[in-house]
């Protein structure tokens, strides 16, 4: 018989009940020490739940006290026993926090801190600043910027890739808040202990870092209520409008939103205007022009500025690159940045420019020098010892200018040459001139005063400038006379200097009897072999003893009334200004040497009289050229993030006695001293020092072309102009003048600051700095590529 399937060898029935208890009681079992495994993991996950909220807590605290500390000098102002607290609160976090983040934040809190203290070495050479007070300024910056606030913000210039800000944006997109707040944290504190490990090895030089401040702090005001400036000028965060933001995050929300309305409020739009990239307002009025009853005198030339000054924002040339520098830019340019080649076609062979590939190149020659401008200025100092090119003469105005390469030459000889020419007449030349790197504004002799004071230049220029001198009683040469100074030369390079066809013959008898009645003498006549042309060189007097002892009062001399300064829009007349008399009067001696003139006071500036600032002209004087040394060498040369060897122009829009200027004599820059004319007139102070400048109201756009200025500062003139026009006009002609990448310095209230900075913005300029002090303001920005691209018909300027 078969057995069963459970049956035993022996016999015995095994027993069926038992076996499926056992085997129930054992799932049980283990049912029962899965559940309780289960039970006792769950535990564990709610402390720690409770563990991260409550730290969350604790990092928000923390947040919150490092906000409120942000804005104070640096950590290092602290207690060294709070620093430490600090940072034992801050390691216990890290600790608690690293198990959560991951190895992942730990590379990229690395890789963050390494940017960080890259930016510190950038600080601590441009601003002077310990590494904590940089320290507190990247950590502070990010939030205070997402906030819409104004904030101190000084950034390194870099030339590729993004900024610092912009990796922190990025890699803050993809981080949830919480762990945004923890990398900050460890930011802080990663950056402390880099401030701990280096506080040995750089005691010295940061107690000698804060004695300069501290004697930055002391001297930096000037003058004493007059004219208060920014004490302290680096990246100091207690700025007088910046602590009100650390109050609560709702208040920073707030003026998040405010900003953001202010920015969009300005819609900007691109110039749709006959000139295009090249557009000058005020001399491509096509409308005005085209009601103008004459253009015999050159009318056309002359400005005439629309009612309302534009907008709108002036295109880039297409294929604009960054420019080359100085001094190659003296022999070479970019094609496309000034895409002209009329000039290089009709003017190729005597030098002036060639084309070459995607470059403009310039050989240095002239009409009158067309085996180089070297050549013939050495030839006008043989002709004349006197001159004395960078001693004796030392300003230069150069008429019907070209491309401006005697002035560009004369750099070498320590001569500043203020060039101009009309606009057009010679296609491009003065933006050539401009691109180049060398000065020159768009200007005609018309029928209105040139732009300048009386008696300035020690030397005025003119070779084959074409201009009729000789004609209405000599008009335009007497114009010549009001502002050569007492003593200087006229040189004239024409052909009826050396030809002697019967047209030239004619000129040069009708200048000889012009030039002798105004009392000009004749020096010298000289023949250039090597170029073939000649050059006459004449003198103006020195006194009034000829004007009264002329047979004939032709040309007349001006009524007494009449102010030989006045310059602005003043309609031309033939006739002549006496000279001074008496020993105290302007322009009576000849100025220093050069470079002596640039910082010592005119002897005729008197004690007795008042100077801008409410001190005696002279003290005011010196006093100003103290005050631009110490800002420019302990605040603008490193702590502005401007690299200056990339600068070779600078507009002093708001220029006083050209204290700024002097004190960048030692850069391989010039700098255009704009006076404006609702302004004290100090600029013939200015062209005593052996500097130049020109007259302009702000309101009204400036005769230069677009692009053309590497750096403009505005000391206090944005806040005047507001009174009189309108703000956002003055900003788009600031836009219109400045290449991109270039530089503007705002020092003002801090109203007007923070106006300026929300039109910037909205420009899509960099912010480079932002300080303030006791309502005073101080503004580095740079402008960028960015052009709208939605545009706006000009109708005056369409042709």
């Amino acid at each position: 018989m078969a057995s069963g399937r459970y049956s035993r060898v022996d016999g015995r029935k095994s027993s069926n009940y038992c076996s499926t208890v056992t085997i129930v009681m054992f799932v049980g079992v283990c049912l029962i020490g899965v559940w309780l495994l289960m039970s006792s993991s769950v535990v564990p996950v709610q402390n720690s739940d409770l563990s991260s909220q409550e730290t969350k807590t604790e990092v928000q605290q923390k947040i919150t006290d490092n906000d409120s500390r942000q804005f104070q000098d640096s950590s290092g102002d602290l207690p060294e026993d709070a620093i430490k607290g600090d940072r034992n609160r801050e390691n216990s976090q890290d600790e608690s926090n690293s198990e959560v983040q991951g190895g992942e934040n730990d590379v990229d809190g690395k890789r963050e801190d390494g940017e960080l203290n890259s930016g510190d070495t950038e600080s601590d050479s441009g601003g002077g600043q310990s590494n904590s007070g940089s320290k507190d300024s990247n950590s502070g910056g990010d939030t205070s910027t997402e906030a819409g606030e104004t904030n101190v913000t000084e950034q390194p210039e870099t030339e590729d890739g993004p900024s610092e800000n912009e990796l922190n944006s990025d890699k803050g997109e993809k981080k949830s808040d919480t762990e945004e707040i923890k990398q900050e944290d460890k930011v802080d504190l990663q950056t402390e202990e880099k401030v701990e490990e280096n506080q040995g090895k750089d005691s010295e030089e940061s107690s000698a870092g804060e004695n300069k401040m501290e004697d930055l702090a002391k001297d930096q005001f000037f003058p004493a209520g007059a004219q208060s400036e920014i004490l302290n000028e680096t990246t100091t965060q207690n700025g007088a409008w910046l602590t009100q933001a650390v109050e609560s995050e709702n208040e920073k929300e707030s003026q998040k939103s405010l900003l953001s309305k202010d920015q969009s409020g300005y819609k900007w739009k691109l110039c749709n205007v006959t000139a295009g990239p090249d557009y000058i307002p005020c001399l491509d009025n096509v409308q005005a022009i085209r009601k103008l009853s004459s253009t015999k005198h050159y009318e056309h030339r002359e400005r005439h500025c629309p009612g309302e000054a534009p907008t709108c924002l002036v295109p880039l040339p297409e294929g604009y690159k960054r420019p080359i520098k100085w001094p190659k830019s003296r022999e070479q340019i970019w094609y496309y940045n000034v895409p002209h080649t009329k000039l290089a076609k009709i003017k190729g062979h005597q030098n002036w420019v060639q084309v070459s590939g995607d470059y403009l190149s310039f050989p240095g020659g002239g009409t009158q020098f067309k085996n180089g401008a070297l050549h013939y200025i050495d030839f006008i100092q043989k002709s004349l010892p006197n001159i004395a090119w960078g001693k004796q003469s030392r300003v230069v105005l150069d008429v019907g200018c070209g491309v401006a390469s005697f002035g560009g030459y004369l750099f070498e000889r320590d001569v500043l040459t203020m060039s101009f020419a009309p606009k057009d007449e010679h296609e491009a030349q003065v933006q050539f001139a401009l691109e180049r790197g060398i000065p020159a504004i768009s200007a005609v002799m018309g029928t209105k005063r040139l732009p300048f004071p009386s008696k300035v230049f020690d030397i005025v220029h003119c070779a084959r400038c074409r201009v009729p001198w000789h004609i209405e009683g000599g008009k335009l040469l007497l114009e010549l006379n009001r502002v050569l100074r007492p003593g200087g030369y006229f040189v004239w390079s024409a052909t009826p200097v050396y030809r002697t066809l019967p047209e030239d013959v004619g000129i040069w008898n009708a200048m000889s009897e012009l030039t002798k009645s105004m009392c000009w003498d004749l020096v010298v006549i000289q023949r250039d072999k090597l170029n073939e042309v000649g050059a006459a060189i004449y003198r103006k007097p020195t006194s009034n003893k000829c004007y009264e002892t002329r047979p004939q009062n032709e040309p007349q001399l001006c009524k007494e009334s009449d102010d030989p300064d006045a310059a602005w829009n003043v309609p031309l007349e033939a006739c002549m200004h006496k000279l001074p008399v008496d020993a105290s009067d302007r322009e009576l001696q000849w100025p220093e040497k050069w470079p002596l003139r640039l910082e010592k006071p005119p002897y005729w500036l008197m004690s007795s009289q008042v100077g801008v600032y409410g001190e005696a002209a002279p003290k005011d004087f010196s006093a100003d050229y103290e005050h631009w040394k110490r800002v420019v060498s302990m605040s603008y040369l490193n702590g502005l993030g401007i690299k200056w060897s990339s600068v070779r122009n600078v507009m002093d829009m708001r220029a006083v006695y050209g204290g700024f200027a002097a004190a960048l004599n030692d850069l391989k820059v010039w700098v255009m001293n704009v006076v404006p004319i609702d302004s004290p007139d100090t600029l013939p102070i200015i062209f005593e020092r052996g500097l130049f400048g020109i007259y302009h109201d702000w309101c009204e756009s400036f005769s230069t072309y677009p692009r053309s200025y590497d750096l403009l500062h505005a000391d206090r003139l944005f806040s005047d102009l507001k009174i009189r026009c309108r703000l956002v006009t003055v900003i788009a002609e600031v836009d219109r003048i400045l290449r991109p990448e270039g530089k503007l310095i705002v020092r003002d209230s801090v109203e007007t600051i923070m106006e300026v900075e929300n039109m910037v913005k909205s420009l899509q300029w960099k912010v480079q700095l932002t300080f303030s002090k006791d309502n005073e303001g101080l503004l580095c920005v740079q402008k960028t590529l960015w052009r709208p691209t939605e545009a706006e018909t000009i109708m005056p300027a369409i042709g």
